[in-house]
């Protein structure tokens, strides 16, 4: 045998070895989601949310809202977030050094003004500008905080030595929360007895499409251009599948910096957000969770399948791929950071199982797949097609496609917010176009950020929105 032979052999089956594990990951998440989907909703058909909205006893909440350059949408989330159903609520929205009049657009609409604020720095920040209020008492709830800009971490952690409640939110900026959203997301820290539930998280659609009015979702639409509409099955996956099946086993990861409670008393025990880094909703979940294990507590993080909030998806490449290139930079320091708990039984399934699954089929799988087609292509071009390995990927691309299929069949079984029959048939559309479009262009994404972060280019790069005005009419 021939030394190329043999590392055609070594290829061929390493990339088979790899595929097998990843298609039966997919098998036990889809059944893991099936199972906790269920419980959940078996569970949830006996609240009545009516009662913990006015209860006393529910847990109080900050919002904690940052925006850099929001002006398009700024108002009309705010006036969301003041619409929410919840009794024991205070809305903190920080400014972090807009360039555009995002300030002056809250001050004009919601009648503010400069008032003397105590900060207890627990956390270190950028410096503070200002804290307002409203001078109209419907608006008590709401505090608006200006600040040199530092980045959203920084901005967040503002926000937390700002709030006064006991658990606070995170949310984008550009995000719309449904009305019952905090009701459904404080349930998790009421039920659990036996554990400490540190965090939190809630399911995150695709706004673009949907009508909005006056901060708030009043229809859902599926999206009309084709990258929010894949995004839309995409973010399916991952939330009503992916998160369901890894809170079952309370080995999540990751809860969506665009929506997601935290017990403020652990996360200043951490440090707060990290501002050194781009993905800092994960590693805070990561370091809590680090935390809690070697405090030796019990504890839990949550995660529920309602759709409760609504954002703005990238519709151009440019900036899809800006955003995918932060996230695979985000995904590979929080690994970094956290690289002691690689197969270490110190840290339970968070180590033996959480931290290797996100190595090796999270930061590694892009990688893989480049590698692959790259050399499916090269021994093509060199007229020695390597018929396994292209059977390999048919298989891959097949098995994928049958995933977010079936990542539909559970929406439509469960939530159903898509329900006109011809949606669903452009979403399976959609489904079946993913792995020759959008997909590939995700694995470049991921590849430059891999790339990105070697040469030490930290920054998040512009993300434009076009701003849920103009989405009234689509």
């Amino acid at each position: 045998m021939s030394w190329q032979t043999f590392i055609l052999h070594i290829f061929t089956y390493g990339i088979l070895l790899y595929s097998i594990i990843m298609m039966i990951c997919y098998v036990l998440i889809g059944a893991f989601s099936v199972g906790e989907t269920r419980s959940y909703l078996n569970k949830n058909s006996f609240t009545d949310y009516r009662v913990l909205a006015s209860s006393t006893e529910a847990p109080s909440m900050s919002i904690l809202a940052p925006a850099y350059n929001e002006a398009p949408s700024i108002v009309e989330n705010v006036r969301s977030l003041l619409s929410l159903h919840y009794n024991n609520l205070e809305v903190i929205v920080i400014n972090d050094g807009s360039k555009d009049d995002s300030l002056e657009r809250l001050i004009n609409a919601y009648d503010l003004y400069k008032v003397d604020f105590f900060v207890n720095h627990q956390l270190k920040t950028k410096p503070v500008r200002g804290v307002y209020k409203s001078r109209n008492p419907v608006y008590r709830k709401l505090v608006v905080a200006d600040k040199e800009n530092g980045g959203k971490a920084d901005a967040l952690n503002v926000g937390v030595n700002i709030a006064t409640h006991d658990y606070f939110v995170c949310i984008d900026a550009d995000c719309i929360l449904e009305q019952d959203a905090l009701l459904k997301l404080a349930k998790p820290f009421l039920e659990n007895s036996t554990q400490r539930v540190i965090a939190a998280g809630g399911v995150v659609r695709i706004a673009n499409g949907c009508e909005i009015e006056d901060g708030r979702l009043v229809k859902v639409n599926l999206p009309k251009q084709f990258l929010p509409r894949v995004q839309t099955i995409e973010y399916i996956r991952a939330f009503l599948l992916t998160r369901m099946a890894w809170t079952r086993l309370n080995g999540l990861l990751l809860i969506s910096g665009a929506f997601g409670a935290f017990e403020r008393e652990i996360v200043i025990k951490c440090g707060g957000y990290n501002s050194n880094i781009v993905g800092e909703d994960m590693e805070l979940v990561v370091r809590m969770r680090r935390y809690m294990e070697e405090s030796n507590e019990p504890y839990r993080v949550s995660f529920i399948p309602d759709p409760l909030c609504w954002t703005e998806a990238p519709a151009t490449f440019k900036i899809l791929g800006r955003q995918r290139n932060r996230w695979t930079r985000g995904t590979i320091e929080t690994l970094r950071l956290h690289k002691k708990m690689f197969f270490n039984p110190r840290y339970g399934l968070l180590g033996m199982l959480s931290y290797p699954y996100w190595l090796f089929f999270e930061f590694l799988a892009p990688i893989v797949e480049f590698v692959g087609t790259v050399g499916l292509v090269i021994y093509c071009i060199a007229g020695s097609v390597n018929w396994a390995a292209l059977l390999i990927m048919v298989g891959v691309i097949s098995i994928g496609i049958l995933y977010s299929i079936f990542a539909i069949l559970m929406e439509v079984l469960t939530y159903n917010q898509y329900k006109q029959r011809k949606d669903i048939l452009r979403l399976v559309l959609v489904a079946i176009l993913e792995p020759i479009i959008f997909h590939p262009f995700v694995v470049w994404s991921a590849i430059r950020g891999n790339f990105d972060l070697l040469r030490k280019h930290n920054g998040w790069g512009e993300m434009t929105r076009q701003g849920f005005a103009g989405e009234k009419k689509l």
